[in-house]
């Protein structure tokens, strides 16, 4: 019997499923419909009623009194002078197009017509009417987050290209006014109500969703792949064989070789069907431009059911709106969890969340476990000490029916069967919830610059109190503050990776030294930080806190905490006395974006290129991801890109070399002169990315940026300096911060 090792703490949820899968695999596949009613969007819905005859006559009459002559010439019929077909050939035109587009029930993508619409009588017809057709037919149906496609090179004029050289004609006012619709769809949510401004208890009167997509259902094995258990076939039900799949499509991978992996799920042989997915993986590689599109056209077509929410009537994109499928948990490092089955999500096991009156109808055959309205933000202080019989958090939070700020901003819900933790469908970084969180997120942390000193005033003098829970209290602030340490939170090592921060450090995690490398009371750093990235550092302290540490460690044993008085609760309770909503999260925000600020003015040259500048601007980012140990592993193609790098660069100097002994020769030549000031600039821009490319290879710079850093800051620097925001921001980051972009002035200093 082929046997597995499960998480065996009993839930309520799946816990027949789970007996099921210990006895003999018979999983229970879920359904994992994703049928049922669509989201009506009416945004999507253009009036057809628009004034076709007036924009087309327009656009006929500007490119008529324009004096180019790039349109491909053609033999003049009746419909070019404004005869009696010309309406009809716009009308029928877009409206054959707009019903193809319904028929092949493509989602929000731009329509590139296959066939003509007319008949042959239509072919001779100047450009001018036509791509005016074209154009307010793309326009009607393009969706608000494609990209336009850049017009190709008009040919000559042939039967075959017509429809694309047409096409072509009308890309740049497409392109021109799909860029509008997008600057009028944006929800300016700072315009209208300064954050400020908002008391932010309520924090939407309607939203409504399709709910989430579940995985799909399981595809059996072909019947010549066997699975096999001790070198012998065996035929396991689909639900069995599946979990088996899970394990097989993993054998080269690195977790298999973990004990703790196949400790938690049992090592069976498997050869044959790994074989058969690594086969299906090079198929997937192997894949025709045909059905790529094919495939993307189908994820379109769900993003567009299930990739949006309405949110007090405006569209607003949802962040991950699939459901995990089921597989086998990995975690990071070495988590002890590692090969444990995650089970199928099924519709029983989600929490809805939307305004009263909507109906989010679940898959067919089944039901929701529950539907929520959480629309306002409920605030908890000292919950430890209004718990009572040892009830968990979410016990309390369930048993009360009361809310966390973060409840309002989920979708859906469920709880997940290895870790027991919530998982979440949220709104994409650019919604208006997400916009506010981060827009109070950083004001908070602003307005700490203006109580930090006091602060530290304390903590210094509280390293001389008498009671060692305040000396240590007083220590731990200090490393938050200093070193931007995460607080940290205690674990059970069973259930989780034995990560730590600064109030669950134990005495293995510092050493101290008395004098290291001609520095005086030095403290040497090594722990496994959040997701076992490990911290090691060597830095100078105070002296009060270096007697302190020996102090805390007297008489303990390398795994007893250093901080025994003191835990994250107690600490953020005593910072929330200094400054209202003050936790010591907030202390990681603040030194981040002062960081960047600080070395931002004194790195900025302003007299420098843009290469120059950009530089100095990751040079600023790298101190603050070095500060918050942002690390990263080399990546592999590393030395073979700044290989790439280097040979271009030498190629660049030979051509440098050669343009400037020319020109001592031509002095006097423009064009010459023009050209090496050009290959001057090249050289330059190609040593700055070697430079920047080197130094960055270990740091990463997008976690501090998107999370920690107030993007003000930034938009402030770029506006100053005239550097493209796209320089600093990719374009998911300018949605993520549009707010920043647009109420920014160069002069706003964190």
């Amino acid at each position: 019997m082929l046997c597995l090792n499960f998480n065996r703490k009993e839930t309520a949820v799946n816990s027949e499923y789970q007996q099921e899968l210990s006895n003999s695999l018979p999983v229970e596949n879920g359904v994992g419909e994703t049928n049922g009613d669509e989201l009506k969007n009416d945004s999507s819905v253009k009036n057809e009623d628009l004034d076709d005859i007036p924009w087309s006559q327009r656009i006929r009459e500007k490119q008529q009194n324009s004096s180019t002559s790039k349109s491909v010439k053609r033999p003049v019929t009746p419909v070019e002078s404004g005869g009696e077909e010309a309406q009809p050939i716009v009308k029928k035109s877009a409206d054959k197009k707009r019903k193809t587009r319904q028929a092949s029930s493509e989602s929000e993508e731009e329509y590139t017509p296959k066939k003509k619409s007319k008949s042959s009588k239509s072919k001779p017809e100047k450009p001018t009417p036509k791509s005016s057709a074209k154009k307010e037919t793309k326009t009607e149906e393009d969706s608000d987050y494609d990209d336009d496609k850049p017009a190709k090179k008009k040919k000559k004029s042939t039967e075959n290209n017509l429809v694309k050289q047409e096409s072509s004609s009308s890309a740049s006012p497409t392109k021109k006014k799909k860029k509008a619709e997008e600057e009028e769809e944006v929800w300016k949510w700072w315009e209208e109500q300064s954050p400020e401004q908002s008391d932010g208890t309520i924090k939407w009167r309607t939203l409504e969703h399709k709910g989430p997509m579940f995985a799909p259902e399981y595809v059996p094995l072909p019947k010549n792949i066997k699975f096999k258990y001790n070198g012998k076939p065996m035929d396991l039900s689909p639900s069995a064989e599946e979990v088996a799949t899970f394990y097989a499509k993993m054998l080269d991978h690195d977790y298999t070789s973990k004990p703790i992996f196949n400790q938690n799920f049992l090592r069976i042989g498997e050869s044959d069907i790994n074989a058969y997915f690594l086969s299906e993986t090079e198929k997937r590689k192997a894949r025709s431009k045909e059905e790529k599109k094919a495939e993307k056209e189908i994820k379109d077509k769900e993003a567009a059911e299930y990739g949006f929410a309405m949110l007090d009537g405006y569209k607003q994109k949802i962040g991950n709106f699939r459901i995990e499928p089921p597989g086998l948990f990995r975690g990071r490092g070495e988590h002890p969890k590692m090969g444990c089955l995650k089970l199928r999500v099924q519709p029983e096991d989600v929490i809805i969340n939307c305004s009263k009156g909507v109906t989010i109808p679940p898959p067919k055959g089944h039901k929701w476990k529950e539907v929520r309205h959480d629309n306002m933000v409920f605030l908890f202080f000292n919950l430890r000490r209004i718990s009572n019989n040892n009830m968990s958090f979410e016990g309390l939070v369930s048993k009360s029916k009361l809310n966390l700020g973060l409840c309002v901003t989920w979708l859906c819900s469920w709880n997940e069967n290895v870790l027991f933790s919530n998982k979440y469908i949220m709104l994409n970084p650019s919604s208006k919830l997400k916009g506010q969180k981060d827009w109070e997120k950083f004001e908070k942390a602003r307005k700490l610059k203006g109580c930090v000193g006091p602060i530290r005033d304390q903590y210094l003098l509280d390293f001389k109190s008498k009671e060692m829970r305040i000396r240590q209290r007083a220590v731990a602030l200090y490393f938050i503050d200093k070193f931007a340490l995460r607080a940290g939170n205690e674990k059970d090592t069973d259930e989780a990776a034995d990560t730590v921060g600064c109030c669950s450090l134990r005495c293995e995690h510092i050493k101290l030294h008395e004098e290291l490398d001609n520095q005086k009371y030095v403290v040497e750093f090594d722990f496994l930080g959040k997701d076992s990235i490990r911290y090691y550092n060597r830095v100078p302290v105070e002296k009060a806190v270096f007697k302190n540490l020996k102090i805390f460690m007297e008489g303990k044993e390398p795994g007893d905490d250093l901080f025994d008085r003191l835990d994250t609760s107690s600490l953020n309770a005593y910072l929330k006395e200094l400054m209202d909503g003050l936790t010591a999260k907030v202390f990681r925000t603040y030194n981040a974006s002062i960081t960047l600020q600080d070395q931002l003015d004194k790195l900025t040259n302003p007299d420098d290129t843009i290469h120059a500048k950009l530089l100095s601007y990751n040079r600023a980012n790298r101190q603050v991801a070095i500060l918050c140990n942002h690390q990263r592993a080399v990546p592999k193609t590393h030395d073979k890109a700044m290989e790439t790098l280097q040979n271009k660069i030498n190629e660049k100097k030979k051509e440098y070399k050669e343009i400037k002994a020319e020109l001592k020769k031509n002095k006097n030549d423009e064009k010459l002169q023009k050209k090496y000031t050009r290959v001057k600039e090249q050289l330059v821009k190609l040593k700055t990315q070697h430079t920047d490319k080197d130094e960055n290879k270990q740091i990463a710079l997008g976690t501090s940026k998107l999370n920690y850093l107030d993007p003000r800051i930034s938009v402030a620097w770029c506006k100053k300096y005239d550097i493209p925001i796209e320089k600093i921001y990719s374009k998911t980051q300018r949605d993520k911060f549009r707010w920043a972009i647009d109420m920014t002035k160069e002069d706003f200093i964190f």
